[in-house]
């Protein structure tokens, strides 16, 4: 941060110097927001794959266009010049290059993930007319938009439900909903380990590992497969870049064979009509599980997330060639499974508490577990608001209302906490957007710089991955090689500043970039890096 304070005040002392000898000094123009004007960080190309930053957005959460509380569609045409202006270059904007919505679709609860209706837009997040102006916006500026796609589960209120209702209580097993759910029939044996509830009026139990409201799907069923390929379609002719896949182990509860057999011939399917669709799964589970996965979709990554995941223990003081080590195995193990494979890091999502709770931006922690993180390989996940460092957490209250609170603004959004929401306004940052965007110092604008670091070295998110070791020091890193350039990346997690030859990792004679809490230069060939931060060098 102290690069971007020594530009700000040479910017200051050059717009002193300009003004004209006799006049009198009038007052300074208000600053709109801080622009990162650094040049080695310009001239970044629009991302040529999905290997690129997503942003995740709780819908309901973000920025509400009409007053009534809630987040909605037109709340986020409304917030596109902060997530993404359309000018790599101005430095304005956070430049995100993608963004993940959680359910949209018609649905009775606050978080969307128990389905009435897959063909319409939950009348609290707007139209399908604004869900389309979204979708050519994001495109118009670079950015793929994916949906939160729930096809585990559904609503008891949704019409397939009730269609599979009525056609047991009729007794009817010619009706073409009557396998539409998974069940069991009374006298029979209940499947170990799964969750099945009475269906009034019938002699069936249902099966509902999530919850009685939530019915699951019968994936044996053709009609079913069927109708969410339809479903899918529906949204990718809409211009919909592709999905988000929630639950994806439980399709067959308990049975990772068949769900995986079912997730390549669905995702197989659709690929042969929108090959470019980018599709990352749920497999909440240790590698060994979710790489089984891989052959169907990428997946994120559980084991670098969270508050004992690798990022996290790694930027507190920890050692950065055990996090570059296990990178490197992952990797090796996912492309043998995919070629097409890609790593899909993030700190928290919805499900998640906040990450500022257990890395407090004050010591630092934050900005090390982003750096470690957005500067690496693959597709990152940003969390809306973990840009600001907002909080938010179960607690005793038990509540994953806590974890997706109202976003920050700080200005005039009426955007409100969700229903159930317990968690304490005094525990809540008290800068929001509007504010952090004026401060040179805020996780704001290190997060913008950042992105803009990650962007300007395409070799960092799309090269060969080698991790490098330094003996005797938790300082690390990897290089990485794309296009015949290669770049090195070196992460200082200690407290302390630390000197390192880089010679004996190649040829590497430029400092592009450093970000953190001290600062980084390049003599010859002797780095000296400050504490709590990162460089890249080429």
């Amino acid at each position: 941060m102290k690069l971007l304070m020594k530009r700000f005040a040479l910017l200051c002392l050059a717009a002193l110097l300009l003004l004209p000898l006799g006049c009198e000094k009038k007052d300074p123009e208000p600053v709109d927001e801080i622009v990162i004007d650094d040049p080695l960080l310009k001239g970044a190309e629009p991302a040529p794959d999905n290997a690129r930053v997503f942003y995740e957005i709780f819908t309901g959460s973000f920025s509400d266009s009409d007053g009534d509380g809630t987040g909605d569609l037109r709340g986020i045409i409304n917030r596109m010049d902060y997530l993404n202006d359309g000018d790599p270059d101005s430095g304005k904007s956070l430049g995100i290059e993608g963004i993940w919505l959680t359910p949209i679709f018609a649905s009775p609860s606050y978080h969307k993930y128990d389905v009435t209706d897959y063909y319409k837009v939950d009348p609290r997040f707007g139209t399908q007319e604004d869900l389309d102006e979204l979708i050519a916006l994001c495109h118009e500026r670079g950015v793929k938009l994916i949906l939160d796609l729930v096809i585990n589960h559904t609503s008891r209120s949704n019409e397939w439900f009730t269609k599979f209702t009525a056609a047991h209580r009729n007794e009817d097993p010619t009706d073409p909903f009557y396998d539409f759910y998974s069940y069991y029939t009374k006298g029979e044996t209940a499947p170990k380990g799964r969750t099945f509830s009475a269906l009034s009026g019938t002699n069936v139990y249902y099966e509902c590992n999530f919850s009685g409201d939530m019915p699951e799907l019968n994936f044996d069923s053709p009609a079913v497969r069927e109708e969410l390929l339809n479903v899918a379609r529906y949204y990718l002719d809409r211009g919909i870049d592709g999905f988000r896949f929630d639950a994806a182990k439980y399709v067959y509860f308990g049975d990772h064979d068949a769900s995986v057999a079912f997730w390549v011939e669905y995702l197989d399917t659709l690929r042969k009509e929108y090959p470019g669709m980018y599709t990352v799964a749920e497999v909440w589970d240790g590698d060994g599980i979710t790489d089984r996965y891989y052959p169907a979709s990428n997946c994120f990554n559980f084991t670098t997330s969270q508050a004992e995941g690798l990022f996290s223990t790694t930027a507190k003081m920890g050692d950065v060639n055990n996090l570059t080590k296990y990178v490197a195995s992952y990797l090796a193990s996912i492309e043998g499974k995919n070629p097409d494979a890609m790593f899909v890091p993030f700190i928290a999502n919805h499900d998640n508490d906040r990450a500022a709770g257990y890395l407090p931006v004050g010591s630092g922690y934050m900005q090390m577990a982003a750096n470690l993180y957005i500067l690496g390989p693959g597709s990152p996940f940003i969390y809306y608001g973990e840009e600001l460092g907002m909080r938010g957490s179960r607690g005793s209250a038990n509540t994953d209302a806590n974890r997706r609170l109202a976003m920050i603004w700080g200005d005039e959004d009426t955007v409100k906490n969700p229903t159930g929401s317990t968690y304490p306004a005094a525990s809540q940052i008290q800068k929001g957007a509007a504010e952090q965007k004026l401060d040179q110092n805020s996780l704001y604008t290190y997060y913008k710089k950042l992105i803009m670091i990650r962007k300007a070295n395409p070799e960092i998110a799309r090269g060969t991955y080698t991790p490098v070791h330094i003996d005797g020091s938790k300082v690390g890193g990897f290089t990485s090689t794309y296009e015949g350039k290669t770049v090195l990346v070196l992460h200082n997690t200690t407290t302390s500043t630390q000197t390192v030859d880089v010679s004996q990792f190649g040829d590497f004679t430029e400092l592009r970039a450093f970000i953190g809490v001290e600062d980084a230069s390049l003599s010859g060939t002797t780095l000296t890096l400050g504490a709590q931060t990162s460089v890249v060098l080429g």
